[in-house]
């Protein structure tokens, strides 16, 4: 797995970058402490299917600099942004958590630019339950002050079902990626979404209300012991929309990819060659 950097939109952004083959975009969520790394264990394997995949830390994640606009609108048309830096006309998309539903707009707006995605564990693309109450939204899971290495594994423990994965290795990792200019970031863009979810009387339709809409190929894999029911969201979803692509994997929770990471190869390798 070779890191690299490249500058985009004038800022100095650090991917990886496996396989020869066609280009293939793995899209890392929110939560604090995520970057590109959360793919390193699935790069090799995916690429085994003939596929060069990338996955790059987002502007304010992991080891690219922090941005100036902090929105989600922004880190969506920033996918493009990276896509025409490497020189990238099209490919597949796979996202993890609120990337899935950033992935899924772009796919909206700009199909031409979307050959396929596969959508990893995104609660906010499915079905609410009548008796849901509410709780954070994707990307607000983290800590109110800059978090300890304590916190770091509390964390990483809520988003595995299999503990063992969380090697001291692993560990020392994350907590990198969530302190300093990282933890900076994620007060700022929670800032920026509580600010915008007022600015604006517009009314738009769910996504999770158009999956059946989606102008490209489109693979969703959940957890079956993912946080805010999504095996049963996800199993409202598929009565709703019968001939959606969609698999729920057992002993797992937000971390599909890891918890299930033979599995989750398998059904995204053969998805995005087929």
């Amino acid at each position: 797995m070779a890191e690299k950097f490249h500058q985009v939109d004038g800022l100095k952004i650090r991917y990886f970058e496996e396989g020869t083959g066609p280009d293939v975009l793995l899209l890392h969520g929110a939560s604090l402490g995520s970057s590109a790394d959360v793919w390193e264990r699935n790069l090799a394997p995916l690429a085994g299917y003939g596929l060069k995949v990338i996955a790059y830390d987002q502007p304010g994640f992991g080891g690219s600099d922090n941005p100036a606009d902090y929105s989600v609108a922004y880190r969506r048309a920033f996918i493009l942004k990276f896509m025409d830096a490497l020189g990238i006309r099209r490919a597949p998309i796979v996202g993890h958590s609120q990337a899935g539903g950033m992935a899924v707009g772009l796919a909206f707006d700009q199909p031409e630019r979307v050959a396929k995605m596969v959508v990893v564990g995104s609660g906010s693309l499915l079905p609410p339950l009548q008796s849901a109450k509410g709780g954070a939204r994707e990307g607000e899971e983290g800590t109110a002050t800059e978090p300890t290495i304590k916190d770091t594994r509390a964390l990483l423990e809520h988003n595995l079902f299999n503990h063992s994965l969380i090697t001291a290795a692993e560990l020392e990792k994350r907590h990198k990626m969530s302190v300093g200019k990282n933890f900076q970031a994620f007060v700022e863009r929670n800032k920026a979404e509580h600010q915008g979810s007022g600015a604006s009387g517009k009314q738009t339709i769910p996504l999770w209300q158009r999956l059946d809409q989606i102008p490209v190929p489109t693979l969703f894999i959940y957890g079956k012991q993912d946080r805010g029911s999504a095996a049963e969201r996800a199993g409202l979803a598929k009565q709703r929309y019968p001939r959606l692509n969609i698999h729920v994997l057992d002993r797992c929770k937000h971390l599909v990819q890891w918890d299930a990471a033979s599995e989750f190869e398998t059904l995204c390798g053969r998805f995005l060659t087929s």
